[in-house]
C-alpha cells in the first residue's frame, strides 16, 4: 500500500468533492471486490484431484475393489466408498 497525493491522481472535482468529507487527512481507499479463485484452481490441485478421483472410479467399474483402491491410493474407505458415488453422479449427469 502507497501513500498517493490526491492532487496528483484524482480528477480536480473529484478531489473537491473529497474535501468537502476530509480535508488534509490520510485516508485508506480498499481495493474493489474481487472474485477470488476456488480452492486449487490457481496451481492445478482441484484438477489433479478431480483426475485422480475419475481414475479411482474408472478402475472401480473396471472391477477393482474397494480395498485393492485403499492400498493403492492411500485413502480411507469412507473416502474412497464418496469419491465413487459423486464420480458416478457426476457420469449419469454428462451422458
Amino acid at each position: 500500500m502507497g501513500y498517493k497525493n490526491g492532487k496528483d491522481i484524482l480528477p480536480a472535482s473529484l478531489l473537491k468533492q473529497l474535501q468537502d468529507y476530509i480535508s488534509g487527512e490520510i485516508i485508506y481507499i480498499p481495493k474493489k471486490e474481487q472474485t477470488r479463485a476456488g480452492w486449487g484452481e490457481n496451481n492445478g490441485t482441484r484438477l489433479t484431484i478431480q483426475r485422480r478421483n475419475t481414475e479411482i472410479y474408472r478402475l472401480y467399474e473396471n472391477g477393482s475393489t474397494v480395498p485393492e483402491l485403499i492400498q493403492k491410493y492411500h485413502l480411507s474407505e469412507d473416502s474412497i466408498r464418496k469419491i465413487i458415488v459423486k464420480t458416478r453422479g457426476l457420469a449419469v449427469h454428462q451422458h
